[in-house]
């Protein structure tokens, strides 16, 4: 049977007020399905995770007020390093925590009872000591050009287990450094572009059916027969593709999302635990306690952003460490618990936490009595925790100041080519082909980092 020409509105008209056209006309238009380019895909070699959180903490925060600490700066604070600069000590103390005993800033104690599941790595180093650039170069791998953001080259390798939510979600209050590059697939099909989520009580705009659910799927469904026959032809315009996709995706959004996003079935304990009241969508907490529940639902990659482009919303401290005080608390709460969280779940095995930044801070400053520090790229501090990770260690360390890397440097693309490597991905082989070269997320660098590994 010949499928006849019909007018594309007259057949959506007709459908949205009675389905008028023959169900059996309709199952024959729809009999041929292409290839979900979102399925589940196998990875290189045996996984030991399946899914990653990464929190990033945007505006470059103080390796030596965090998890580096550095006695040589406190015993010589505002004490001239040359004509120009002074020493500057940290204003918290560090103490030791779990059987590992790794120290971590009272600005974080939430997190330091975790320690012994988390790689503390002391000798990052970044390509760029702008905020932009480093954004990009802990993002992308690249400093200077858009490129593909991790969380799109995971959603590229793998796809995603739930095709009613996005492989790649982004749960951002402010518009970081860099913008919407910072989740954007570049080159990449654009479907593994991250989806932002914006805390609030519709999270995602639209999330409500307007019609009946079975007339929706009628109307999505012919609305789908006719995208795809515009399609032929065009099948290497992964634009048009992304853009057909994405009507499917919105319409298992609006079944699945809302249930993802309503936390009114999460008990007392687990909310204070968070430090989340009820009913609030406001705070760091929300987005890790959404996270986990993505994460459950089978979302690939889920980031969480902590602050915007404000300097009072954000980590860049160039006029005041005090202000550490108040972001600290915003965060090492959630962030502790969602370790716990995950933990107790079973979960924290096959998820990978991540906590970076895009750059430190300097261990000196201008004068005495200066109260802020300075952009610093050339070492810094971050961590993983979970997915074949081994806690209670440290990697790496900066020199006695923390001005530079002693040992065992940690670039970005090192940082990369870890994360994908417990995904089961080899980051040599996960290439897109694009104005006539392979590229990929690392370039041409990256070493996995096997002393933290489990």
């Amino acid at each position: 049977m010949r499928v006849p020409n019909l007018d594309r509105r007259q057949t959506i008209r007709s459908l949205a007020g009675g389905g008028l056209l023959l169900p059996g006309l309709l199952a024959e238009m729809m009999a041929s399905t292409p290839e979900d380019p979102l399925r589940p895909r196998k990875p290189h070699y045996p996984a030991k995770a399946k899914n990653v959180i990464f929190l990033f903490m945007t505006g470059g925060v103080s390796h030596v007020d965090t998890f580096d600490p550095k006695p040589f700066l406190r015993q010589n604070h505002d004490q001239p390093v040359n004509k120009n600069r002074v020493y500057k000590g940290s204003d918290w103390e560090f103490r030791k925590y779990g059987q590992s005993g790794i120290e971590v800033s009272d600005l974080f104690p939430e997190i330091g009872k975790c320690i012994d599941d988390i790689a503390v790595i002391r000798s990052m180093k970044n390509i760029n000591g702008d905020h932009f650039g480093a954004t990009l170069g802990i993002h992308t791998g690249s400093a200077t050009f858009n490129r593909p953001s991790i969380g799109s080259w995971v959603s590229y390798g793998l796809g995603t287990f739930n095709q009613n939510l996005p492989s790649f979600m982004v749960i951002a209050p402010e518009i970081p450094y860099a913008g919407g590059q910072v989740w954007g697939s570049d080159f990449l099909p654009v479907l593994h572009q991250g989806t932002r989520i914006v805390p609030g009580s519709e999270p995602v705009a639209h999330m409500s059916r307007r019609t009946s659910p079975s007339q929706q799927r009628t109307e999505l469904d012919m609305l789908e027969y006719y995208n795809r026959q515009h399609l032929l032809g065009r099948e290497r315009d992964s634009s048009l593709a992304a853009r057909i996709k994405s009507f499917e995706t919105a319409f298992g959004m609006q079944a699945e999302a809302p249930a993802a996003f309503d936390l009114s079935r999460e008990s007392d304990a687990t909310l204070k635990m968070y430090g989340l009241e009820r009913g609030s969508h406001e705070g760091f907490a929300w987005q890790c306690i959404v996270a986990r529940r993505l994460v459950e639902r089978g979302v690939r990659f889920v980031e969480l952003i902590d602050g915007g482009t404000a300097v009072d919303k954000n980590w860049d401290s160039h006029a005041k460490m005090a202000n550490y005080n108040r972001l600290a608390r915003n965060v090492d709460q959630p962030i502790g618990a969602l370790l716990r969280d995950l933990k107790s779940r079973g979960m924290l095995d096959d998820t990978i936490v991540v906590w970076t930044t895009e750059f430190g801070r300097t261990p000196t400053c201008p004068s005495p009595g200066a109260e802020g520090r300075g952009h610093h790229a050339r070492v810094y501090s971050s961590w993983l925790a979970g997915g074949g990770i081994r806690g209670g260690t440290v990697y790496g360390s900066s020199d006695e100041m923390g001005h530079d890397v002693a040992e065992d440097v940690v670039s970005v693309h090192d940082f990369q080519a870890t994360i994908l490597d417990r995904l089961g991905l080899n980051h040599e082989r996960l290439t897109y082909r694009y104005a006539g070269r392979d590229f990929r997320l690392t370039d041409v660098h990256g070493r996995v980092i096997r002393e933290i590994l489990a």
